[in-house]
């Protein structure tokens, strides 16, 4: 079973990566994939450009087993569709692996606003991260109602079409907080993994921004 984590990743912080890994050894992934973002169709333009936010992801991920970079969004034009990306992975690893979207719950709730988001179930099972003890929003309620699985042991069972709920800790970073911090001449530490802060500053980003982009 394989996780998919999207993001622009500007850059890849620990509010990414404490939920990924508690997500990974819930579900009992084999393997989570990290996919940054190409062209984002619901947000401006990342700061850093794209090798770089290749860069600190694999930086970020590197030493941890069963984590993985997936470069496919940034080597395709136009604008980076998660249903694109499903039908990429699906052509590749085959019908029958069970994959799983991970979004969180702001992101699930807005879900009738993604591109083709009718197609995505026949694609993936949606695993949807939300903080423990926090409301369900009546999203999940109104699209989970048939589908809703009870336990990662249903996720397995089937490739695709299922809706499971984790609850994870959701660490409050942002990605914007960061780059203006940086902007400012502040240090993140501690906010990010430190190989992802030394090729931050080793290659000098974020310094000219003042009000990142949304991350």
């Amino acid at each position: 079973m394989i996780g998919i984590l999207g993001g622009t990743f500007d850059p890849i912080h620990f509010g990414h990566l404490r939920p990924a890994l508690e997500i990974q050894e819930h579900l009992g992934l084999d393997e989570l994939r990290f996919i940054p973002c190409g062209l984002p169709p619901h947000r401006r333009r990342p700061e850093a450009d794209v090798s770089h936010r290749l860069a600190m992801v694999e930086q970020a991920v590197a030493l941890h087993p069963g984590f993985s970079v997936d470069r496919r969004e940034l080597e395709r034009d136009g604008p980076s569709y998660s249903v694109d990306t499903l039908e990429s992975l699906r052509r590749e690893l085959g019908a029958a692996v069970p994959l799983c979207l991970i979004l969180g719950m702001d992101a699930f709730a807005g879900l009738s606003s993604w591109h083709r988001w009718q197609d995505l179930s026949s694609l993936a099972h949606l695993v949807v991260a939300h903080r423990p003890g926090s409301d369900e929003p009546a999203a999940l309620e109104d699209r989970a109602a048939a589908r809703r699985a009870e336990n990662p042991a249903d996720l397995r069972a089937a490739p695709a079409g299922r809706i499971l709920c984790v609850p994870v800790t959701q660490l409050d970073i942002s990605a914007t907080a960061i780059r203006d911090r940086v902007a400012r001449g502040g240090s993140p530490r501690f906010l990010l993994p430190e190989p992802v802060l030394t090729y931050i500053h080793r290659h000098g980003l974020y310094r000219a921004c003042s009000t990142g982009n949304p991350g």
